[in-house]
């Protein structure tokens, strides 16, 4: 779905799944692709202070590749890579990056992600402190590793570990404060 509260295109949006008041709009957007951590606020404090890139707040993915990734992949990656932003070259910011185990526990996806019997996949978790459209994506495009499947994992001290989609969790200004800003 669109992490959106309008449609386009006829595309499943936020409001087709949850109500909440008009005041309230999500902290940086996933693609229609894209699943996992999102945040919704009613405060433009919040919503700046963890978008603007001054603020640098760490984004964890966890994305699944086409193919075995390789430590000189990740290597790079971890470097930074140059990439593609609206017409222009950008080199990326350094990364930390881990691949995960190819059992990784994660919730199916709706629709699948293309299976190909020939060809193996592989996990890796990747943090960055900067969120470029469609950033994670086109990086590991970049060393030879088409994504699969890309999950936002976690934002300040929130996780999605022992979460299903679709699952809300309210939390209070407090506890806002303490997961992002200390």
């Amino acid at each position: 779905m669109l992490s959106q509260f309008t449609s386009t295109d006829n595309k499943l949006c936020l409001k087709d799944v949850i109500e909440v008041a008009k005041d309230i709009y999500p902290v940086g957007r996933l693609d229609y692709d894209s699943e996992g951590l999102l945040l919704l606020t009613n405060d433009p404090k919040v919503n700046h202070a963890l978008l603007h890139p001054s603020f640098e707040h760490v984004r964890t993915y966890w994305v699944q590749v086409d193919g075995a990734i390789t430590a000189d992949a990740i290597a790079q990656l971890e470097k930074g890579v140059n990439i593609n932003i609206e017409g222009v070259l950008y080199h990326t910011k350094p990364a930390v990056l881990s691949i995960l185990p190819d059992d990784l526990q994660v919730p199916d996806r709706n629709p699948p992600i293309r299976f190909r019997k020939s060809i193996p996949t592989s996990w890796a978790s990747i943090q960055l402190t900067e969120g470029k459209n469609r950033q994670v994506r086109k990086m590991f495009a970049s060393v030879g590793f088409p994504v699969l499947r890309l999950i936002r994992a976690q934002l300040g001290d929130y996780t999605i570990q022992k979460m299903q989609p679709g699952d809300l969790i309210s939390l209070t200004a407090q506890e806002v404060q303490q997961g992002f800003f200390r």
